[in-house]
């Protein structure tokens, strides 16, 4: 199989004990009230922080995709820890988190690698990234069976288009069905109307599936979101994939969580679908 990703916040980020860990999401996903969608999701905006503080916001799309199967699942995560010009995939081997091993779609792999030199093959900003695994127990859970495609994405909003482009180009002829997901959280450590306030507009916009205008805020400071390549990235790509409407299924902050109102992160859930 090749290399192995071992899970790194298994134990913190979630339970490192497989059952717990199923009956933990299993319990989010029972708790999410999600309106049944009339059409076919192809891609979804999901947080990443600590499963305590935001495993409930991440229930919800991912409750909302557990009706869908898909071949592969395609995750553009944002790098923490490693500087990235462009993106960085992991095109061969697994990732494994308590619930098992997740393999590479190396086929799929290949075509994006041959596709342009922005997404390039490298391990290391994978290493250590929790945005990209924790997504992963929640996949396991809903969908079972699928083949990832991982990919690490550096902040520069203006390889977002040309990089969901290349992904699209290498998957449009495939017969397999894909779902994309990209992995952000919204504004950190600002007291609770402040970060409601500025996590809004970041809603309104994923709301509208409005991408111009959810750049245009960005850069102009109108709201922050640490994954804002990964979620512009996946409007494009889903855009590009035939979903033409969007949803935003839940919005929460730490404060919901915590009662510690003082300093907040901000999470959101949402669905990009092809209406029918």
């Amino acid at each position: 199989m090749g290399y192995i990703r071992d899970a790194v916040v298994s134990g913190s980020f979630y339970p490192s004990n497989p059952g717990l860990l199923k009956k933990e999401i299993e319990d989010y996903i029972k708790n999410a009230k999600v309106e049944e969608v009339t059409g076919n999701i192809v891609g979804m905006i999901s947080p990443h922080a600590g499963y305590m503080y935001s495993g409930q916001v991440a229930a919800y799309g991912y409750k909302g995709v557990s009706k869908f199967k898909y071949n592969t699942v395609i995750i553009f995560a944002p790098s923490h820890r490693v500087y990235i010009d462009g993106a960085s995939i992991m095109d061969k081997g697994a990732y494994r988190t308590p619930l098992g091993t997740v393999e590479i779609d190396e086929e799929i792999a290949e075509k994006i690698l041959k596709k342009g030199d922005i997404v390039k093959n490298n391990i290391e900003p994978h290493r250590y990234e929790h945005s990209l695994e924790v997504q992963l127990p929640f996949l396991q859970v809903v969908l079972k069976d699928f083949k990832l495609i991982p990919i690490v994405i550096g902040g520069e909003i203006e390889l977002c288009e040309p990089i969901s482009s290349i992904v699209y180009e290498a998957i449009k002829d495939s017969k397999k069905s894909f779902l994309i997901v990209g992995s952000t959280d919204l504004s950190h450590y600002y007291p609770y109307k402040k970060a409601v306030a500025l996590d809004g507009i970041a809603v309104k916009h994923l709301n509208a599936f409005d991408i111009k205008g959810a750049i245009d805020d960005y850069k102009k400071g109108s709201f922050e979101a640490c994954g804002i390549a990964p979620m512009i990235t996946t409007m494009y790509l889903s855009r590009m994939l035939g979903a033409s409407n969007a949803k935003v299924l839940k919005y929460a902050n730490s404060g919901d969580v915590t009662g510690d109102k003082s300093g907040v992160v901000g999470y959101v859930s949402a669905i990009f679908f092809k209406a029918i």
